[in-house]
């Protein structure tokens, strides 16, 4: 089935098979020290923070569905306006704690993968990474990253592109 290593942890294992089933040349990466923060990880591997994609969990208040915003490391997303495209009118996106996000996606913080979810969250994707001709996404765990195209994030997760980040000053 996977030509990728056997990993030490489920969870990276269900993203490296997820990724394998796709037909993704990269397996996962594991990292010698823990990437919790999109920092870390660019530090580690070398590569710019916009070149992080990190995955923001929401809670949509009025499903209890995670919401997922993918967007470069080097950016804070707008809860408004990811609230004004995956929620209804006067309905609210909240904050997700870490029970939830673990709940949710079968990941922990800090290790949110895009894709291989327990349950499919609503999926954002922000314009900012294709800045990038190459991205890092976390693959389950805080040790274990991979690399894709962001073209390749919009074709594996089904996911619209959006602008969904706070204003820069560039």
């Amino acid at each position: 089935m996977s030509s990728f290593p056997a990993y030490p942890s489920p969870a990276i294992q269900r993203v490296a098979d997820r990724l394998a089933a796709l037909g993704h040349a990269h397996a996962p990466v594991m990292l010698d020290d823990a990437a919790r923060t999109a920092q870390q990880a660019a530090d580690a591997l070398g590569v710019a923070l916009g070149q992080i994609a990190k995955s923001i969990i929401f809670r949509r208040k009025s499903d209890e569905r995670a919401v997922l915003v993918i967007t470069s490391g080097d950016r804070r997303v707008d809860e408004k306006r990811v609230q004004a495209l995956v929620c209804g009118a006067g309905e609210k996106l909240g904050r997700a704690d870490a029970e939830f996000v673990k709940a949710q996606t079968g990941f922990s913080i800090g290790g949110v993968a895009p894709l291989a979810h327990a349950n499919e969250p609503v999926t954002l994707i922000d314009r900012e990474l294709f800045r990038f001709d190459v991205v890092w996404a976390a693959a389950g765990h805080p040790h274990a990253v991979f690399p894709l195209t962001p073209q390749e994030l919009e074709r594996y997760t089904g996911a619209p592109v959006h602008d969904v980040v706070q204003a820069t000053d560039a």
